[in-house]
């Protein structure tokens, strides 16, 4: 038997009122139209739910065992209902967002304390990962969207630019690049240099960039800080990009952007293609692409 909530709601009725025009009254309707629905209700449960006389109607015994179900009913699909609301509202729900380290650490986190200071009974998720496993998250529904490059396969995915993430020389201060007024790329790759891994997004654009004629590194780590470390130690230089500045803001180090043609990192918000975001999920990203990112918001990670 299939039961709408407006039967229920006004079968209740008659049960509480106990008089058809008070409870067609109460629930918006013409005594026909109220007696049609009961009529309905009846015809579908295959049982005579009220006796009625001129003065009063009473419960048969089938009306008193629906009562317990339809007011369970009814306050179940309330409850169903304001949780509806509260999605809808932004004071309940989920949002799980992939990110790339150095993304993670230094622009993220202050919009994500806005967001959960606006909206505290969202349920917050970051996963910080490397591109390929940002992208997988993304791609396998783990995550609503992710803050990342794109990657040579980008099927079922959909990217919305964000930033080109220029790329800058750090050295120490007693380097001689740090002395020169304009430094180019092709002054960097005459020095040993710091690599990171080729997994991560920084080393997926260099790479391209600079393509086979370039020097190999002296060493390639996984950690920014790693190459923090070797930078001050005087063992070589490294090329970064602008997100990643804070970490290597320190006495001692030096940041050049690199003069002549840019060479960047771009940077986007990654989702599914074909799939609507939820409420709060857009929440989250609509801020995200409200604020533009600027060099030196990011402190570790590649």
């Amino acid at each position: 038997m299939n039961l709408s909530a407006r039967q229920l709601r006004a079968f209740v009725a008659l049960v509480e009122e106990r008089h058809f025009t008070r409870a067609a009254q109460r629930c918006h309707l013409t005594q026909p139209a109220f007696s049609a629905l009961i009529r309905t209700l009846e015809e579908a449960a295959g049982v005579r739910l009220f006796d009625r006389n001129t003065r009063r109607v009473e419960l048969t015994a089938e009306a008193r065992v629906l009562e317990v179900s339809a007011r369970r009913l009814l306050a179940d699909m309330e409850l169903a209902m304001e949780d509806l609301r509260d999605h809808a509202a932004r004071r309940r729900g989920r949002v799980a967002v992939a990110a790339l380290p150095s993304l993670a650490a230094g622009w993220l986190p202050p919009l994500l304390a806005r967001f959960h200071a606006e909206y505290p009974g969202i349920e917050l998720h970051l996963r910080d990962a490397l591109l390929d496993p940002c992208l997988d998250m993304v791609s396998q529904g783990e995550v609503d969207f992710a803050v990342a490059s794109r990657r040579a396969d980008m099927s079922g995915l959909d990217s919305a630019f964000l930033h080109a993430d220029r790329f800058h020389l750090v050295c120490r201060a007693d380097h001689a690049l740090a002395q020169q007024a304009t430094v180019r790329l092709r002054d960097v790759l005459r020095w040993p240099w710091i690599a990171l891994a080729r997994n991560s997004s920084v080393r997926k654009h260099l790479d391209q960039a600079l393509g086979e004629a370039a020097p190999p590194p002296l060493l390639e780590v996984e950690h920014l800080a790693t190459v923090t470390g070797l930078v001050q130690a005087g063992v070589g230089v490294s090329l970064v990009p602008g997100m990643t500045l804070f970490h290597f803001q320190r006495p001692g180090l030096v940041i050049r952007p690199l003069a002549g043609r840019a060479l960047t990192r771009p940077l986007y918000m990654v989702r599914r293609k074909g799939r609507a975001l939820s409420v709060a999920a857009q929440g989250l990203h609509d801020l995200l692409l409200a604020h533009p990112m600027s060099e030196g918001a990011g402190e570790a990670g590649p």
